[in-house]
């Protein structure tokens, strides 16, 4: 999709449940999720793809320090709005001007997929964090055919760090509906 294309989603991102996690149940799953695999608060994480800032919100309650990038003005706007306390950019995610080396996570979730060489991406992604930091990625392969399965995002993972955990996401309550397509977390600590 096209920064326009993303421009014109902005206003009603929100809307699906796994975008604004607006229900109370969906959001405390995403946040006991994400921080069971975190280290502990006050962590600096670069929420690669934030979109309207949701996850960004999340962390921010939970202690973490957050810069969110999107290369959506109007995601950025709206993120502004619900995460005023963050620092965002915008910026592609494939070249995330942010400072290398200064992160201790790089989370991202349905972006890895989207780049045009998802390699090269990650190997960036890696170059952004503290010695010792984690990556934390949120992935899938849809019915409609696009994405990343387990499969090749592990061997992605694999060609730059030491080791992965895939953990299958397939739960209704991270979607606020039944899935038949796979989805799934991907944690790298080294």
């Amino acid at each position: 999709m096209t920064q326009d294309s993303w421009d014109g989603e902005a206003s009603s991102f929100d809307d699906e449940p796994d975008h604004g996690l607006g229900a109370p149940a969906i959001r405390a799953a995403w946040r006991d999720l994400l921080v069971s695999v975190l280290p502990a608060a006050p962590a600096l994480i670069a929420d690669l793809g934030c979109g309207t800032g949701t996850l960004t919100r999340l962390l921010t309650d939970e202690g973490y320090t957050v810069d969110g990038l999107d290369f959506s003005p109007a995601m950025i706007e709206r993120a502004r709005t619900k995460v005023p306390e963050a620092r965002f950019v915008v910026g592609d995610a494939g070249a995330p001007p942010l400072t290398a080396g200064a992160y201790d996570v790089v989370l991202s979730r349905h972006v890895l997929w989207a780049m045009e060489a998802p390699a090269a991406a990650f190997a960036t992604w890696v170059g952004l964090l503290k010695p010792g930091g984690m990556v934390v990625l949120v992935e899938g392969s849809w019915s409609t055919g696009a994405g990343l399965t387990a499969a090749q995002t592990q061997e992605i993972v694999l060609s730059i760090r030491a080791e992965v955990q895939i953990t299958p996401l397939a739960q209704a309550i991270y979607w606020g509906k039944a899935i038949g397509d796979e989805r799934f977390m991907a944690v790298s600590r080294r």
